[in-house]
């Protein structure tokens, strides 16, 4: 995946804020896999992803339709980050992910 910085943060949690609370943790490492997939894409071909864009959360983010972004107070969008956050640092952390980026 490409780096990520604090706009693909909350780009991505934007994106959760349609998905129910239960669910965001799950989606959150979705896109991140999602992304990871679409980088690993465009280094193979030099293309980005036709649905997954260039291997950035924020490129994947934007693929749907964002609300405008609320104050960081705001507690859903809080959770969202949150829930960003949570899912990359258990990504960068995953010993299978490193395994299967050798192969």
């Amino acid at each position: 995946m490409r780096p990520v910085h604090w706009g693909d943060v909350t780009a991505a949690a934007r994106a959760l804020l349609a998905a129910p609370p239960g669910d965001r943790a799950r989606r959150a490492r979705a896109m991140i896999e999602a992304a990871h997939a679409a980088h690993r894409y465009m280094k193979r071909t030099g293309r980005a992803h036709p649905r997954l864009g260039n291997g950035g959360l924020m490129a994947l983010a934007r693929r749907r339709r964002l609300p405008p972004e609320p104050p960081p107070s705001d507690p859903e969008f809080a959770e969202g980050i949150i829930a960003v956050l949570t899912a990359l640092a258990a990504w960068r952390r995953d010993p299978a992910r490193h395994a299967r980026r050798r192969r």
